[in-house]
């Protein structure tokens, strides 16, 4: 009975799994802890070898620089050198003057005489006459433009043969009248589509629709449909 009461009061076998999730909780910390220092270290060791590299990159640019700068103060001093030199040469002195005297002399020489200057003057007539005689013998470009215009008439009834030949009546220095058609508008009337060939000089768009326009019993407008230069 005694052993009975004693096994009641002990609990270490009945709390067991509590020691064991206190072991395993404490070896996992151990282990935490050894992980941290080590990834601790390998950083810092790969922060003091970046440092290290970026030292020495340094370095030699600076090396570089030196070298740069000591290359542009040699050059300076070449460069001082020869200016002195420049400036003392008596060539230098003397090169001004030199160039006034013979100014002076060219000034004091006549270089055409009053012979030539009348040879010169009748040379210049004549080639100014056989450049303007060639010039009126050389054709004139003269500027034409296509022209294709569409006329329109009132109705259906109007006679379409009397409108083009009112149209054709119109005539003028510089215009010549082309082929034409019927072309259908709609509700059974056509309009009169014609091309003409003008000389832009002397013929324009807005004078052939004014004369155009004039034959207004059969004429309602007229419209430039293509405008081309030739």
């Amino acid at each position: 009975m005694s052993t009975v009461n004693f096994l009641a009061q002990e609990k270490i076998w009945f709390d067991k799994p509590r020691y064991d999730e206190a072991e395993r909780r404490f070896y996992e910390r151990m282990n935490g802890s050894s992980q941290t220092t080590q990834s601790t270290s390998s950083s810092s060791a790969a922060d003091q070898g970046e440092l290290i590299s970026r030292i020495k990159s340094l370095e030699l640019e600076n090396q570089s620089l030196h070298k740069v700068v000591d290359d542009l103060r040699a050059a300076l001093s070449k460069l001082e050198c020869r200016v002195t030199v420049l400036e003392k040469s008596p060539a230098a002195k003397t090169s001004a003057p030199v160039k006034e005297e013979d100014d002076e002399d060219d000034d004091d020489i006549d270089l055409f005489g009053s012979d030539d200057d009348e040879e010169a003057e009748k040379l210049k007539e004549q080639r100014l006459k056989e450049y303007a005689e060639k010039k009126a013998k050389k054709p004139t470009l003269i500027a034409k433009s296509s022209i294709l215009l569409d006329v329109k008439p009132w109705d259906d009834e109007t006679d379409m043969a009397k409108l083009e030949e009112c149209v054709r009546s119109v005539q003028a220095d510089g215009l010549l009248w082309g082929t034409s058609k019927l072309v259908p508008v709609g509700y059974g009337i056509k309009k009169l589509q014609i091309a003409c060939v003008v000389e832009d000089d002397k013929v324009g768009t807005d004078m052939l629709e004014e004369e155009i326009t004039k034959f207004e019993d059969y004429v309602q407008s007229v419209d430039v449909a293509a405008f081309n230069k030739i």
